[in-house]
């Protein structure tokens, strides 16, 4: 009985825990939709069978790891173009916010706002006071064969897609 209180206690104070399944290196890219900067839907049947795609959440735009993060993906975006991969940024900030970002730090990739977290649940990405930063890199067929989960090295998910995009194409 005791055990019990405890985990509904903690269940209760810490609700943005992950409960949900998680998208894992051999999972197919569950579907979705969201909006872009530009106010376009979105939509993953679209690109899927087309390009490799390097989907990354992070926690807020022009906040300063999730700027170094993207900028470096914007440094690095010809690699990324020459691996046939597209870049895709999904955050929980408004259409508005993601084009105020683009604009900013002139980010040349697609950023998608999942203001109600229904994408990065599907993910399994973590929600909460942080969102969790996550990074998947996803073959052509539509199947994850990479996942990159540190919210502290934000460049460290960059150079981790740039290695299996290489390793990708070298097999």
């Amino acid at each position: 009985m005791k055990t019990a209180a405890i985990l509904f206690f903690f269940s209760w104070i810490f609700p943005w825990r992950q409960t949900t399944p998680k998208i894992e290196v051999g999972s197919m890219v569950p579907e979705f939709s969201l909006p872009d900067q530009n106010v376009k839907e979105f939509d993953i049947k679209d690109v899927l069978g087309k390009e490799n795609l390097v989907i990354y959440f992070y926690p807020k735009d022009d906040t300063p790891g999730c700027t170094k993060e993207a900028c470096t993906f914007r440094d690095q975006f010809e690699v990324f173009r020459k691996a046939n991969a597209r870049i895709i940024g999904i955050s929980g900030q408004s259409v508005a916010s993601h084009k105020q970002f683009e604009e900013k730090y002139k980010l040349p990739f697609t950023l998608l706002s999942d203001q109600d977290n229904k994408v990065r649940k599907l993910f399994g990405v973590t929600v909460g006071p942080i969102p969790g930063r996550v990074t998947f890199v996803v073959d052509k067929t539509g199947k994850v064969v990479y996942t990159f989960n540190s919210q502290m090295q934000a460049t460290q998910h960059v150079e981790e897609a740039m290695r299996i995009l290489k390793e990708m194409k070298a097999s």
